[in-house]
Order: C-alpha cells, then sequence, then structure tokens
C-alpha cells in the first residue's frame, strides 16, 4: 500500500507473522484472530445482582490465584463450588490492582479462602517458588496448574457454551471475557489469550476455577464412554 516501505521489510515481516505482516502491509483482513466467546453467552451465565454468595457448610469449595509482583498486573483470587446437577458457581473475585504489596494481598485472600474453609488452592505458574512459600506461611497450600492459561480457557468455553456456570455479576470480568482472542499460530495451533496491552486476570482465576468444578464431570463422562 505504501512503495516507500522498502519490500525486503515486508518480506522479513511475512516471515516473521504472515497474518499479521498481510493486516500491515497488505490491507488484508486477519484470518488468524477471532473472538473466543459471544456477549451474548457471558450474559446468559450471568447472575443479574449476584456479586458474591457467603460460605455454606454444604459446599466443598475450590480456588484459583493469578499471582502478581504487584507492580503491571493485578493479583487476583477466585472461589467456586460444584453443584448437585454438576455445574459450577463462582461464589468469590477478588482482583487488587497495582500497584500493591504482594505479602499484604496474599495475607487477604488467606482470611477469604479459611473462611471457605479452602486449605490448598491452584494458581498460575507465576515467579516459581514465591507464591507457595508465601501462601505456605499461611496455612495455605498453592499447586501450581497443570494446563497453561490458554488450555484453561479452551476447556472452559464448552462449560460456559452448555449452560453448566454460573457467572457473578462482574463488569470487569465480563469485559475480560469477551475481549479474549484466539488466535491460530504457527503449526495450526490455537491460543487464547487478551489483546496485545489488554488485561485478563479476572478471566484467567476465573476460568481456572470452573475448570476445576465443573471440568471433572467432563473428564467423569469421557471416562464412562471410553469404558462401556
Amino acid at each position: 500500500m505504501n512503495p516507500a516501505v522498502p519490500q525486503a521489510i515486508i518480506d522479513r515481516a511475512i516471515e516473521r507473522d504472515p497474518a499479521s505482516a498481510a493486516a500491515e502491509y497488505l490491507a488484508e483482513f486477519r484470518s488468524d484472530i477471532e473472538g473466543y466467546i459471544t456477549r451474548e453467552v457471558v450474559e446468559a451465565a450471568t447472575v443479574p445482582g449476584r456479586y458474591e454468595l457467603p460460605p455454606a457448610s454444604s459446599c466443598t469449595y475450590a480456588a484459583f490465584v493469578d499471582p502478581s509482583g504487584g507492580s503491571s498486573d493485578s493479583m487476583t483470587l477466585a472461589i467456586a463450588h460444584r453443584d448437585h446437577q454438576g455445574h459450577g458457581i463462582l461464589d468469590a473475585l477478588r482482583e487488587v490492582r497495582p500497584p500493591f504489596s504482594p505479602d499484604s494481598v496474599v495475607r487477604e485472600f488467606a482470611v477469604l479462602l479459611r473462611s471457605y474453609g479452602i486449605y490448598e488452592i491452584t494458581g498460575d505458574r507465576y515467579a516459581g517458588e514465591w507464591p507457595r512459600e508465601r501462601f505456605r506461611e499461611h496455612g495455605i497450600d498453592y499447586e501450581p496448574a497443570e494446563r497453561p492459561k490458554s488450555d484453561l480457557y479452551r476447556d472452559f468455553l464448552p462449560i460456559l457454551n452448555s449452560g453448566r456456570a454460573e457467572l457473578l455479576d462482574h463488569v470487569r470480568l465480563s469485559a475480560q471475557l469477551v475481549s479474549l482472542e484466539r488466535r491460530t499460530a504457527r503449526g495450526s495451533r490455537d491460543s487464547i489469550d487478551h489483546p496485545p496491552g489488554a488485561h485478563d486476570d479476572v478471566a484467567n482465576a476465573t476460568a481456572g476455577v470452573l475448570v476445576q468444578v465443573a471440568g471433572e464431570m467432563d473428564e467423569i463422562a469421557m471416562w464412562i464412554r471410553l469404558n462401556r
């Protein structure tokens, strides 16, 4: 589109990232990026006016943490349980935006976790050992997630689409879920993440915990089908 740009620069850009270069230099629409989930699906899963559910002795809770060093990203915590139908119910959601003291946030989160009877959590594989050490000081065992964030989003999608999750009425959660992008990388492998310059800390914690509590039903159903 711009004859002043040397062809060699365009060629190198296309070699590095064909889809991005085609959009920037050749005025082509990107075919490697599409929406992760529609606003309609998120709204259907959201319970209007429900901002948090108190702990109940009849429920067994799980939690997922997305840690942060306190300077750029938020640190988030999501708590959920599975109801008798196998649906994932989001009970509580916390986000502390930077700047903050990570130690203070861990202390605050630990108090909330204990109120729900939670002493073992799963979290993003961030910053090596420090989340495990900090939570351990408050009696909470922190286990790194086995699946990367993109896989959690992938497994969360059918839970949302099938109506097997109830979300809190949380503006930032809804916005972050709707803004997520599915990208096709080299080798045709999909990745799901926030757009450049955006954030998904609240969405990550929510997907992580709801896949834990509702995704187990998918695994059980698959085991039954394979072993009939």
